[in-house]
């Protein structure tokens, strides 16, 4: 026998929505727009609004269910929470797989010829060596912002460093010009004792 007699989805603010699917939905936080078409919740697009979409995340995962039960017409209570699951579970992949991938394609992405350049300076630094002891090595990711526009463009790098004697951060400003990169600026700081190395300094 159903569990929703008495239930009715697909009215909007008519709907009655069961107490059973009350709660938070996983998949309208992690999916959020792509999740509002497939339950025709269309407030899900305010994704697309800067600053809103960092607050509609937490919405859409609050009032997902009652959104989504309100929206579209259900079977029943069973149908609801097997098509939650399925949106719950194609999320975590997304999250788990896709997200990662993505990541490491943008770092990959900043590992150019300005980090490359950075890095080569900065091992060979005797003041850094004496900070960090040798071998100096670059974490995996790198933060920052690269753009390029035909010849020429800009690099604003920051990466860890670290060594059998402690860590740091690189930060680097390069200027990329008729095709080829230079380093403007190249900083290595250490938290631990506020100690700023002046690998590359500007050219006045």
């Amino acid at each position: 026998m159903s569990d929703n007699v008495g239930y009715v989805s697909g009215m909007g603010k008519q709907s009655t929505i069961p107490p059973e699917i009350q709660g938070w939905n996983w998949g309208a936080f992690f999916l959020n727009w792509i999740w509002g078409i497939g339950n025709s919740t269309y407030i899900a697009f305010l994704m697309f609004v800067p600053f809103v979409n960092l607050i509609m995340m937490f919405v859409l995962g609050a009032k997902g269910n009652e959104w989504a039960w309100q929206n579209r017409a259900w079977r029943d209570v069973d149908h609801f929470k097997t098509t939650q699951k399925r949106w719950r579970n194609a999320g975590l992949i997304v999250v788990c797989v896709f997200l990662p991938v993505f990541f490491v394609g943008i770092t990959s992405l900043m590992k150019g010829e300005a980090y490359n350049q950075s890095l080569a300076r900065i091992v060979e630094n005797q003041e850094v060596i004496d900070l960090l002891g040798t071998p100096v090595e670059a974490g995996f990711f790198v933060l920052g912002n690269v753009s390029t526009s035909g010849p020429n463009g800009k690099a604003e790098l920051q990466y860890s460093l670290s060594g059998p004697k402690g860590e740091a951060e690189a930060y680097v400003y390069a200027y990329k010009k008729l095709g080829q990169w230079e380093l403007y600026q190249v900083v290595v700081f250490n938290g631990n004792t506020d100690q700023i190395i002046q690998v590359v300094t500007p050219v006045e």
